[in-house]
């Protein structure tokens, strides 16, 4: 191998100007190549800006005299070969401006990077990881994932679990403790805060400095690896928080990386994001949209990422700094539905999920059709409406009725994820069993019935870890989960029941298949605010897997309440928050009930009902012997025992 095959080619550097150089991380940052008589460790930097990019590292003693980067087009690419394999080297590249200026830059591009506080960035090589999960990828590209049903555990791996000595776990030590603790509870991913290296612990990884290198607070790249394989071998689907509206301005990264505001708006006032003290991306430079872009396809190719859970959508929707009335950024606009239209080209069956708090139109439209072209948005709306309900007191929760109400007035106009994530449960917010009034008894009544109508609730649900435990203390990010609480009965039998809900949500299709459709849900009684007391019906695809939902926001009980059903027969309460062994009062209604040809809240037949305070009950009609169908089990009876009479005749 000739060392000048070694550069960037013209078409290469054309398309990473362009902003459609899609693969950039193969050319930029440190990679090893070999042929059958060298190794090679090839360095690759933009900085347009420069005078002279010289590269330091363990390797030199950090000195970078003989070690000059060469300018390999105008637009400031620079490379160096090194006729050795720095596997396992710290370097950085040190960057002279045209102001006089010497900087110590970490590789924007760099794989893997060095435990924080240092920054340097560490030669690793990727792909040699032997994957085991071709079962799961497969049959994920199998299923229409608006169909399926989505539990997403949100994690910060950090404050998890902890070490004794309060050292995090591992990626492998949480492969082992984390992945059977969320196959225990019946969630179907774990979305984990932002994974990016990053200087500051407390910024959660929302503050990145290196975009293509897993932290290594937890391990190296293929443990990462190792983690995302365990998952997928279990059944358990992965989603990355990601960040590509703003970066931070420690020194060592993407902040002025060659002297000038290289990755972010040239105006200040476009550049500044005053409310995190961070800079915000130009996402309207091609040279960004290259970096941003690659940086998502990179995760999906080497981290078999199954989704990103996009933060902050509003501030690249929106200017961020704009004054008055929100002033549309088509930069951003534009850079969102070409990283969605990418994204989906390469792989269909990949999540984008939004994190958006505005009103505005077709976030989950398809790109073709005018839309930014994401797959879920959460429903920010829902989620403060709802906290807000359920932090009024019980009797005066009639006055705020519509908090309840409303969001079923734009449900299906996107396709929605329901959160209670993490920025619900800090900074002074409380967590979610300490924001429901009442004693101790009430406030865990109350969580069970949020959470019961959570899941029944059209959308996909997503809930931050910690709400299982019904800790009272609002997360704790320099500490773990207060897992001493499920020592105590109320908090075991909470847990309990997070369990068979997540349980009773996956095997009834009418709770999921048709979320994003107004045809999964129908009102039986909006409009009982003086009792505070809504039921619904979910439906599925087929007739049969109707589910009929009521839910009582208050602390009285009913020995008989009456509410209208669609279809004649018997119904059977399939699950109810109110049993004793998750805490409960034990209000249950043991027998069936049959509906009478009463017609009542507009349907034909009704039923009488036990209600429990803070009741929460989800009711099935009764199939007669021939409706049963078993999944088939009948006809595979049926043909098995016409065979043997077969083989004895």
């Amino acid at each position: 191998m000739a060392v000048n095959t070694l550069f960037p080619t013209d078409y290469q550097l054309h398309l990473f100007h362009e902003g459609n150089f899609f693969q950039s991380h193969e050319l930029f940052g440190a990679h090893i190549f070999k042929d059958s008589n060298n190794v090679y460790t090839r360095f690759c930097v933009w900085a347009p800006n420069a005078c002279q990019v010289r590269l330091v590292g363990d390797f030199n003693n950090w000195n970078g005299e003989g070690y000059e980067l060469q300018k390999v087009n105008d637009e400031g690419v620079w490379v160096i070969v090194v006729n050795q394999n720095l596997e396992g080297n710290r370097y950085k590249f040190e960057i002279f401006t045209q102001n006089g200026e010497r900087f110590l830059k970490a590789d924007p591009y760099a794989f893997y990077a060095e435990k924080r506080p240092n920054t340097a960035s560490i030669v690793y090589s990727l792909g040699d990881y032997e994957w085991q999960d071709a079962e799961w990828m497969n049959r994920k590209a199998g299923k229409n994932f608006l169909s399926e049903p989505s539990v997403i555990y949100e994690v910060h791996l950090g404050s998890w679990k902890k070490h004794k000595n309060g050292d995090f776990l591992t990626y492998k030590e949480l492969a082992d403790e984390l992945i059977p603790y969320v196959v225990e509870h019946g969630f179907t991913h774990i979305e984990i805060l932002p994974l990016v290296e990053h200087p500051l612990d407390i910024s959660w990884g929302y503050q990145g400095t290196g975009y293509f290198a897993a932290t290594s607070r937890y391990g190296t790249p293929n443990d990462f690896c190792y983690f995302v394989d365990q998952c997928h071998q279990n059944g358990i689907g992965v989603i990355l928080d990601w960040v590509p509206g703003h970066y931070c301005k420690d020194a060592h990264g993407l902040y002025r990386f060659d002297g000038t505001h290289l990755y972010s708006y040239q105006s200040e006032h476009d550049r500044e994001n005053v409310i995190w003290g961070t800079a915000n991306f130009d996402l309207g430079r091609g040279e960004v949209q290259s970096f941003l872009i690659s940086n998502a396809l990179f995760w999906m190719e080497y981290f078999h990422i199954d989704g990103f859970r996009m933060d902050a959508v509003a501030n690249i929707i929106y200017w961020p700094n704009a004054l008055g009335e929100k002033s549309e950024n088509p930069y951003g606009i534009h850079f969102l539905r070409k990283l969605n239209q990418v994204v989906h080209d390469v792989n269909p069956h990949f999540l984008m999920i939004g994190e958006d708090s505005t009103d505005f139109r077709n976030v989950t439209t398809p790109v073709q059709y005018g839309g930014l072209g994401f797959d879920y948005k959460w429903n920010m709306g829902w989620m403060n409406d709802i906290l807000e309900y359920m932090e009024t007191p019980p009797f005066a929760r009639s006055h705020v009725h519509s908090k309840v109400t409303f969001s079923l007035l734009y449900a299906f106009s996107e396709n929605f994820m329901l959160p209670f994530s993490h920025d619900e449960v800090v900074h002074g917010k409380k967590s979610l069993l300490n924001k429901m009034p009442g004693d101790y008894w009430e406030k865990f009544a109350q969580l069970r019935l949020l959470l019961g109508y959570m899941f029944t609730h059209p959308g996909k649900k997503l809930l931050f870890m910690g709400f299982e435990l019904g800790m009272f203390s609002e997360w704790k990010d320099k500490e773990q989960m207060d897992w001493h609480l499920l020592d105590y009965e109320m908090h075991e039998k909470l847990n309990s029941y997070v369990k068979v809900l997540t349980k009773v949500y996956k095997r009834s299709k009418a709770l999921y298949e048709l979320d994003h459709l107004q045809d999964g849900f129908e009102w039986i009684d909006v409009d009982n605010k003086d009792q505070s007391i809504f039921s619904f019906i979910r439906k599925g695809k087929k007739e049969e897997d109707m589910l009929v939902i009521v839910c009582n926001f208050t602390g009285l009980s009913y020995p008989e309440y009456k509410i209208g059903v669609p279809k004649a027969g018997e119904y059977r309460e399939i699950f109810t928050n109110d049993l004793e062994e998750y805490g409960g009062s034990g209000v249950v209604n043991k027998k069936v009930l049959k509906a009478s040809e009463e017609p009542y809240h507009g349907k034909p037949y009704s039923i009488n009902l036990a209600i429990a305070p803070y009741g929460f009950q989800i009711l099935r009609p009764v199939k007669k012997r021939k409706e049963r169908k078993s999944n088939g089990k009948e006809k595979v009876r049926r043909h098995a025992v016409g065979r043997r009479k077969r083989e004895q005749a």
